[in-house]
């Protein structure tokens, strides 16, 4: 199966906010873990961010997040 690069995106976008949600942080609190901004990660989490974040950037959530960076990655069910 073949998808493009917004759907890689989309999944890990998703994925943060879940995960992010789910261990009851407000963006200002993982974006403080992560040393980014709150406005990037609101960015990342919104969509208004296309093709903006990198490898490294998800890393460092996944490690603020305490999961495994591939977490993010894995289809969500909508």
């Amino acid at each position: 199966m073949n998808h493009n690069d917004n759907y890689y995106f989309e999944i890990a976008r998703k994925n943060i906010k879940k995960h992010r949600e789910e261990a009851n942080l407000t963006q200002q609190q993982l974006a403080d873990r992560c040393g980014i901004t709150m406005n990037y990660l609101a960015k990342i989490e919104s969509n208004k961010m296309k093709k903006g974040f990198t490898i490294v950037t998800l890393g460092r959530i996944a490690d603020a997040l305490n999961i495994d960076i591939r977490e993010l990655f894995k289809p969500i069910d909508e």
